[in-house]
């Protein structure tokens, strides 16, 4: 089963515990699993449960991710293999963690796996320019979707760029092993 399948079925899967956790309790998995930069020190592990947490009620949020992650993964995991796609996301959702943790206010709780999705933005650009191919689609949806992060309330460019930074370091640390794969 290919890497991306398995970290959008357990984002969904997350989101579906989400939804028992609301019905069945008075808990909220989003403020127990969300990343806030307050929390770093007693609960580190916040940078990586965020990125698989998504908002209710509405599925858009989630969608609009696995969409993305999907599209994504389907480009960059027949190049990279299941194992360092799975590291690429896993380290640009910690990246975008720390995006929020440097530029983020300290009290403000984050989710959502844009950080690893911005991630995966990053890998391309850094692909498409190693195999000499134009950047200028990437570059423009990029562009787009850091706009849209700054102009819509209620969104973490901060996580955004943090995740796009971390994707791009982590794909250039992947091109030596991709040029021996060929």
């Amino acid at each position: 089963m290919p890497a991306s399948w398995v970290i959008i079925g357990l984002c969904v899967a997350v989101w579906g515990l989400q939804w028992l956790v609301y019905a069945a309790t008075p808990y909220n998995l989003a403020s127990m699993l969300g990343y806030a930069p307050v929390l770093t020190s007693s609960q580190p592990w916040r940078m990586l449960t965020s990125g698989f947490v998504h908002s209710m009620p509405s599925p858009v949020h989630l969608l609009l991710n696995m969409y993305t992650l999907y599209l994504f993964g389907r480009m960059l995991e027949p190049l990279l293999g299941a194992w360092r796609m799975v590291v690429l996301f896993v380290l640009s959702v910690l990246g975008g963690s720390l995006g929020v943790l440097l530029l983020g206010q300290p009290n403000v709780l984050v989710i959502g796996a844009s950080g690893g999705v911005f991630g995966l933005f990053g890998a391309v650009f850094i692909f498409m320019r190693h195999f000499k191919r134009s950047i200028t689609p990437i570059v423009v949806l990029i562009g787009i979707n850091l706009a849209f992060g700054f102009l819509v309330g209620g969104i973490a460019w901060q996580a955004h760029v943090g995740g796009l930074i971390v994707g791009a370091l982590v794909s250039l640390g992947m091109l030596p092993g991709l040029r021996k794969r060929r």
